[in-house]
């Protein structure tokens, strides 16, 4: 079929039903510590769903329909995607991937000044197409119904959107997911495929015997991370289907769940708004529960783990911000990325650039793509 335009929309039932699930939960004891350290802390997890039923504007939905959308049929699964055209005759055409606990929401704030930079002070030069697609069984695109739906396979399905968009060749950009996705798409389309952008870029720490300064830094950071920050995964990637039980049906559970990886995973000073507003926190929690999402975009765990660590090979760029998961050096970088052209460390910001710090992730996508265009 060809894409059909779409919007998002929530229906006030579904609002009073989800206020009146956060008012009637059944809530755990208190924490025994005084601090992060067995979760989310009981008094946080209170007040967050407390604003989200009392004072949260449910405008998400809204937020997202300022942009264009569609959704259309890729290897026999709807596929929910924005797609933002640029004024300018000569911009580029870029794929966004985004990530879990992520969503299109995450790129609003960068669609403008990326695809219209005349009109934001910048240089019309650096214009972009802007396709960015929810990955399968995330948000508005439909949850796979059969095993297979991978790295690899989604990579194909995105370059096969971006063909039928008329871009014979274009670049790819993403965090978290969005890294494994865009990297893939370097290698099953690299005739098309210009070159790819990441925000994080996983790779094995610590694989040299003379450690520069900051490399044992990032090391200790990763195996704490091994240590006290890999049980969501482990149950997303083994057990999605279980979890999903919980957390779709309990959106103090499902707020919770994701709340605690905004707090571990962005550059804040113990306050997720340090980071990221309430407002675009509880976008991103109202994506996943509006659309019941939590045990068909944990699946990706179980279908792609193995995967987030290949060989890419594409002209590729990797912007380092000090609060994510990881933080290569570059020479541990080149060891995945053969074709390493840019390689920049930021001084602020953590695993959710483009809501964090969108003016320079901006920065950092067109520093790259100038080298390519």
């Amino acid at each position: 079929m060809a894409a059909e335009p779409f919007r998002a929309s929530i229906t006030e039932a579904e609002i009073d039903d989800l206020r009146d699930r956060l008012r009637r939960t059944r809530w755990p004891e208190p924490e025994p510590v005084h601090d992060w350290s067995q979760g989310v802390p009981l008094a946080r997890a209170q007040e967050l769903c407390r604003s989200w039923a009392e004072d949260y504007d449910f405008g998400f939905a809204e937020r997202l329909n300022a942009f264009p959308q569609y959704r259309d049929l890729v290897d026999g699964l709807g596929i929910h995607f924005l797609h933002v055209r640029s004024p300018e005759p000569d911009a580029f055409p870029l794929v966004f991937t985004h990530g879990w606990p992520g969503s299109v929401l995450e790129f609003l704030d960068v669609l403008g000044p990326l695809t219209d930079p005349r009109a934001h002070g910048g240089d019309p030069a650096d214009a972009f197409h802007v396709v960015a697609p929810s990955l399968p069984g995330y948000g508005w695109s439909d949850k796979p119904s059969t095993t297979g739906w991978g790295i690899t396979r989604i990579a194909r399905a995105w370059d096969a959107l971006m063909v039928s968009l008329g871009y014979d060749r274009y670049g790819a950009q993403g965090g978290d997911w969005g890294s494994a996705v865009s990297g893939a798409l370097g290698e099953v389309a690299p005739e098309r495929v210009a070159g790819v952008h990441l925000n994080m870029g996983s790779v094995a720490a610590g694989a040299f015997d003379d450690p520069t300064p900051a490399e044992p830094a990032n090391l200790a950071a990763a195996e704490e991370f091994q240590r006290t920050g890999r049980g969501y995964s482990a149950l997303q990637s083994t057990r999605p289907q279980t979890l999903g039980y919980g957390l779709t049906d309990s959106p103090a559970g499902q707020a919770a769940w994701i709340a605690e990886k905004f707090w571990a995973w962005t550059d804040n000073s113990g306050d997720i708004e340090d980071a990221v507003p309430l407002q675009k926190l509880l976008d991103e929690i109202s994506v996943y529960w509006f659309t019941a999402s939590a045990a068909s975009s944990a699946r990706l765990y179980w279908e792609g783990f193995a995967r987030f660590r290949d060989v890419v090979t594409a002209p590729s760029g990797l912007s380092v911000y000090p609060r994510d998961i990881t933080r290569p050096s570059r020479r541990e970088a080149e060891r995945r990325f053969t074709d390493l052209r840019w390689f920049e460390e930021l001084p602020r910001g953590g695993h959710f650039a483009a809501l964090e710090q969108p003016e320079s992730f901006a920065e950092q996508v067109r520093g790259f793509f100038r080298l390519l265009r």
